[in-house]
């Protein structure tokens, strides 16, 4: 377990390490693990041979311990340093009685408990006396005390945001974007509205000057009749009065 521990750990310090996966390593006892993985939040030990917990370390910020088909079969007491723990996974062990699983009544946030395949199953009223001394217990055996079946992320303990009453994030920001993307839109729309509106009236200008100018040609035309008018009036009158003094003459 040791060598598995320092290949794990990579060159990175103790403190630094937040999930470690010892699984199938050998060893009848905890070894290597020390009380200086205080970063710890998952630890996992399946089938590494385990008969004792003994030598378990102070780890106050692991929520999630996985010790399944190993060979425990008591000293539940030894993990009383890891206050933190949500989901515990003891299936394939040896524990044969309720009695076994007292000392888990001091996990106050344990919400999932996996038991199966150990002889304590079998015993009368198991799931309702474990519920029952365990009031924090949400999950035993993946199921909870009405027998619905939990979701993987529940069994694992990530569920703790809906239990403490904080919100998922919303979408406003996202929203934002959308809305400005429809006032942009709204924007071109009515830029295009305005141009067509421009247009229009600029052809209508362009009708009525174009009118205005035919009726100044209309006039000029009837001030020419007019002024022939007036041309032929005097040559009328002139050779009026040129008979006149011809016959004075005659």
């Amino acid at each position: 377990m040791e060598k598995r521990i320092e290949l794990e750990k990579r060159g990175r310090n103790p403190d630094q390490i937040t999930e470690l996966n010892l699984d199938n390593c050998r060893s009848t006892t905890i070894v290597g693990l020390t009380d200086e993985f205080v970063g710890l939040e998952s630890l996992s030990l399946i089938n590494v041979g385990l008969t004792s917990l003994k030598g378990f370390p102070k780890l106050p910020n692991l929520r999630r311990l996985e010790l399944s088909d190993n060979r425990i079969s008591g000293g539940l007491s030894a993990l009383s340093g890891s206050t933190k723990l949500t989901s515990l996974n003891l299936s394939g062990n040896k524990i044969k009685d309720l009695d076994t699983l007292e000392p888990l009544k001091e996990f106050k946030m344990l919400r999932s408990l996996d038991l199966f395949n150990c002889d304590v199953t079998t015993k009368e009223d198991y799931r309702e006396k474990v519920f029952q001394f365990l009031p924090s217990l949400k999950y035993l055996d993946g199921y909870d005390c009405d027998d619905r079946e939990a979701e993987d992320d529940e069994l694992n303990g990530n569920d703790e945001d809906e239990e403490s009453g904080e919100e998922a994030p919303d979408n406003d920001e996202d929203e934002g974007v959308e809305d400005e993307g429809d006032e942009g839109e709204e924007e071109d729309e009515g830029e295009e509205d305005v141009g067509l509106d421009a247009i229009y009236k600029d052809n209508l200008d362009e009708e009525s000057e174009g009118e205005d100018y035919e009726g100044a040609g209309d006039d000029t035309d009837e001030d020419l009749e007019e002024e022939e008018d007036d041309g032929e009036e005097v040559e009328e009158e002139e050779s009026s009065a040129r008979g006149k003094k011809r016959k004075m003459e005659d």
